[in-house]
């Protein structure tokens, strides 16, 4: 991370250190001067929460594979300098995008404040082209609401716009461009805002490990590394934070730790994000905390488009779980849409005789996707493989969105360190049964069960009609 000297504590920034972090041609000297130092970060990992050193005191965010942005306090408001350009991120290792994002990062590093915080925004845009920012969710006069056009004028390139409001609520917020938003926001453009209450809060409980990220997709072909802006829903890179698993860092925590994760969402369609081994409630939207009237256990919450969702849970179940979207489709990457169905269909013959024209020919799909996890197929320069990331039973078959939860016990308070595979206890794996299989009890007799066998139809019956006598027809 480029320096922080002098950023948290009040201090302006030397002349020279902005000129090369910001361009000596986006602003005059004397405005440089008044900027607070731009942190920017290009490593792709989850950085440590970062404790307030100035203002209201709060129990800090961690982002997954991402980072908090540094203020200053000048003259009792927190300043932040976000720096809108184009960026390399690494989704996965051996596979990195051209992305357009904040400060080195896409996404862009969280915003955190406390409810009634007065924050001050600095934007400087490097992209080619005009630039806003809309602050979503946020209550916030009207011409600070980053709408281009409608609300304030475009941040024209290699200049800085300010914005400055109250955080009047707190919750889990975004940010995001309003300004050629379908090409910026493709581009991978959008952050996170944390607002922490300012007091205790009758819906806000505090909690051990406060998690988050932004949902996230891209088209990118293989060998490629920009995206396809105009793509509207076949994409083939479903991210958070713009990393596919095996790129995903897990979520480390404690047992018995009481847990939030907070997610939004900033793609195309809705995904239903699914937790292994533990209940959640809902919390929080990007409206405020819920009612507590309309909270009940759930596995899986539904998260649509612009919406934010906070889920909490106690993590007492030890182990390694599977958390992921659970649209199937999501946790592959660099899909193909055109590929053909080929289960049951031998075609070793035709094989054969490709091979002997294409030696590197391989068959694919004909017992189900799952070879594709392990086999080594040539792949084009900065290509994510399909299905990848290895378990300590072998190959996981995923990738896309998708993570690990780790709940241990012997997990140090504050400590968000790996702490590798989960030992389970002897006996307590699926294993294969090699005993025999004990014969299943039938029954046999008739009307036992649903399932017994049906009885016999029952003998015709000859039927005899006497009439009764003097009786005349018709009558």
């Amino acid at each position: 991370m480029v320096s922080r000297r002098n950023f948290i504590g009040g201090a302006s920034a030397t002349t020279a250190a902005l000129t090369g972090a910001v361009g000596s041609a986006a602003v005059s000297t004397v405005a440089l001067a008044a900027l607070p130092e731009p942190v920017l970060q290009h490593k792709p990992d989850t950085m440590p929460p970062l404790a307030p050193a100035s203002g209201r005191p709060y129990n800090p965010v961690v982002t997954l594979n991402g980072w908090t942005l540094p203020w200053r306090m000048r003259n009792g408001v927190k300043e932040f300098h976000l720096v809108a350009e184009p960026v390399v991120r690494e989704m996965t290792p051996g596979f990195n995008a051209h992305l357009w994002g904040y400060n080195g990062q896409s996404p862009g590093p969280t915003i955190e404040v406390v409810e009634g915080d007065r924050v001050r925004i600095f934007v400087t845009n490097k992209l080619p082209e005009v630039h806003a920012v809309h602050w979503h969710g946020q209550r916030l006069p009207n011409g600070m609401d980053g709408v281009m056009g409608l609300t304030q004028p475009p941040i024209p390139p290699g200049k800085t716009f300010v914005y400055e409001f109250v955080a009047r609520r707190p919750g889990t917020f975004m940010y995001h461009p309003h300004a050629d938003e379908m090409v910026q926001m493709a581009m991978g453009m959008m952050g996170l805002w944390v607002t922490h209450p300012r007091t205790k809060h009758p819906l806000i409980e505090p909690v051990d490990r406060d998690y988050c990220f932004l949902l996230n997709a891209y088209d990118i072909e293989p060998g490629s590394a920009t995206p396809k802006v105009m793509t509207m829903l076949d994409f083939n890179l479903w991210s958070w934070n713009s990393r596919i698993f095996p790129g995903i860092d897990p979520l480390i925590v404690r047992q018995h730790d009481k847990v939030r994760i907070r997610i939004g969402n900033l793609t195309m369609t809705n995904h239903p994000i699914h937790l292994h081994g533990h209940e959640f409630v809902v919390t929080g939207t990007d409206g405020g905390p819920t009612p507590r009237s309309s909270r009940w256990p759930e596995v899986t919450t539904d998260i649509a488009v612009g919406q934010m969702r906070q889920v909490e849970f106690v993590a007492d179940a030890e182990g390694d779980w599977a958390f992921h979207c659970h649209k199937s489709h999501h946790t592959m990457n660099a899909m193909g849409h055109a590929v053909p169905t080929m289960i049951g269909v031998d075609h070793r013959s035709v094989a054969r005789r490709i091979t002997q024209l294409i030696p590197d020919y391989m068959v694919m799909g004909e017992r189900g996707m799952h070879d594709m996890t392990e086999m080594e197929m040539p792949l084009p320069d900065n290509t994510a493989a399909m299905m990848t990331g290895t378990g300590p039973f072998g190959a996981v078959g995923m990738g896309g969105m998708f993570s690990v939860l780790k709940v241990r016990r012997d997990q140090p308070r504050g400590d968000y360190r790996d702490p590798g595979w989960f030992a389970h206890p002897p006996g307590s794996v699926a294993r294969e049964w090699t005993a025999a299989l004990a014969e299943p009890e039938r029954s046999t007799q008739r009307g036992g069960t649903s399932m017994a066998p049906a009885a016999k139809p029952a003998q015709p019956l000859e039927v005899q009609v006497r009439k009764p006598a003097g009786s005349h027809g018709g009558h």
